[in-house]
């Protein structure tokens, strides 16, 4: 049996742009949160970003997904929460793929982790893919 060594994929000359990249992120969702507003909590999803709801719904158009945010924060149905950046990993120059954990405040609120994949062109960074999934309590 060979034994292949696995590589580590972090490239630690791109760690410090890839963390402000994704600070950055969570800050516009967390403004956009808390000011019910779909147009900042979606600024920087491209317009191809492949997003993966906490209730098993796949969508790969940014006008979609600003519709359901624009329906979701109308209605309120968003109780206060807290985006933190759990951990971020940088593969490669202008590549950051992050956990941010949103945290309800407050009994009967939502709590997911989602995994989100951020790409810089042009000197911009854009979602390029998310995936959301609900924090239950149970087994890890």
């Amino acid at each position: 049996m060979t034994t292949e060594v696995r590589p580590r994929l972090n490239d630690p000359a791109a760690q410090a742009a890839a963390e402000a990249a994704v600070e950055r992120f969570a800050a516009e969702l967390q403004e956009g949160l808390d000011t019910g507003d779909a147009e900042t909590y979606d600024r920087s999803f491209a317009a191809d970003v492949m997003w993966g709801s906490p209730y098993g719904k796949v969508l790969g158009d940014v006008e979609e997904l600003l519709d359901t945010h624009r329906r979701l924060m109308a209605a309120a149905v968003a109780p206060s929460s807290r985006f933190g950046v759990v951990r971020v990993l940088a593969p490669a120059p202008g590549v950051a793929i992050a956990h941010i954990r949103r945290q309800a405040v407050g009994e009967g609120g939502f709590s997911e982790m989602a995994l989100y994949t951020l790409i810089e062109r042009d000197g911009r960074w854009w979602l390029a893919a998310a995936q959301n999934t609900p924090i239950a309590e149970g087994a890890t």
